[in-house]
């Protein structure tokens, strides 16, 4: 099912209709992340992966802010443990670099750790709760 993925970054303008209901439904409803926390000033200056299966639905989301951050990573529950979090993410970092940035930093849930190491983060300092969440910075060049 993963090479049938279509996965698209665009602009938040085509992107917000799209991602909204999959990231509503993995951080508000799964995770309890309150649901003004959600939406931020940072989502209309990103530029945002979305990846659709066969059928159009949206099964995973992340955004790439200007100075090089990478959150708001979703993967519908349904989607999960197929390396569709995992193209998202390369796609990002891919983008981080066309445009210029040599690295890209992002904050894990700490039971998402292992799979940003994975994809070759690297923890730095120490355990933050962000929205009730344990997270930890993590650090990846956009190269080598």
């Amino acid at each position: 099912m993963e090479d049938a993925l279509s996965l698209r970054i665009v602009d938040w303008p085509e992107a917000e209709a799209l991602v909204m209901p999959l990231r509503e439904a993995v951080f508000v409803v799964e995770q309890g992340v309150p649901a003004e926390l959600e939406r931020d000033e940072f989502d209309a200056v990103s530029r945002h992966a979305v990846a659709q299966d066969t059928n159009g639905a949206v099964i995973a989301t992340g955004r790439l802010l200007p100075d090089g951050h990478v959150g708001r990573m979703a993967v519908a529950a349904n989607a999960r443990g197929r390396g569709v979090g995992g193209r998202v993410l390369e796609a990002l970092v891919a983008e981080a670099g066309v445009r210029g940035l040599a690295e890209v930093v992002l904050n894990a849930q700490l039971q998402a750790e292992a799979f940003y190491r994975r994809h070759g983060f690297v923890p730095e300092g120490g355990v933050f709760l962000d929205a009730g969440i344990e997270h930890r910075c993590m650090r990846r060049p956009c190269r080598g």
